[in-house]
């Protein structure tokens, strides 16, 4: 059984955290929201880390992408706790601390789709909670008009999570090779006995 190393950790959360900003800022408008690519660099994030180094990295990408765009320093904080759920989810679901040798069966591509489709769930309920406080509480938006909000926002964080939940296996499942070849994987989560 391997150590399991701490610099490893480190470098590969800053990398993850800085291709999930970097992925976030690749973005195509859609009505009052976007479609981008960084929930899919959050979800694969937690497929490779596992589901607390995952978790995050994609919610320091989201958090610093958010405060050098324009938004509050509170929504800052409430993207970073939903990113951080939303690959959790994912790797949780994928089973990221789970591995049978170097190679992924069949059973495990489907855990990673699933950790995928949930993570990507999971996100949607948070965004649209978010979206709820915020127009409705915050606002003080009367309830037809927070729903119109929402309904608004729902495209665009739909094709962001059904596009991640598609991709993200693909590029995780062409990766994991590469990365079990140099030792990444077995670095920040040794086999267990």
């Amino acid at each position: 059984m391997s150590k399991k190393n701490p610099i490893y950790a480190i470098v590969y959360t800053a990398l993850m955290a800085a291709i999930v900003y970097v992925l976030t800022l690749l973005y195509v408008p859609l009505g009052e929201s976007r479609v981008h690519f960084g929930n899919a660099a959050s979800m694969l994030a937690g497929l490779i880390l596992g589901p607390w180094l995952g978790g995050l990295a994609s919610g320091i990408g989201a958090f610093f992408f958010d405060l050098t765009h324009g938004y509050e320093f509170v929504e800052a904080l409430v993207t970073f706790a939903s990113k951080f759920l939303m690959a959790m989810a994912a790797g949780l679901v994928a089973g990221a601390y789970r591995k049978e040798g170097n190679v992924l069966n069949g059973k495990g591509h489907l855990r990673v789709v699933l950790g995928c489709v949930v993570g990507g769930l999971v996100y949607i309920v948070l965004y649209m909670l978010k979206t709820f406080v915020k127009q409705h509480y915050v606002g003080g938006v009367p309830l037809d008009g927070t729903f119109t909000a929402m309904l608004a926002k729902l495209p665009a964080t739909a094709i962001n999570n059904g596009f991640a939940a598609v991709v993200t296996p693909i590029l995780y499942t062409a990766l994991r090779p590469a990365l079990n070849a140099i030792g990444v994987i077995e670095r920040l989560r040794p086999r267990r006995s």
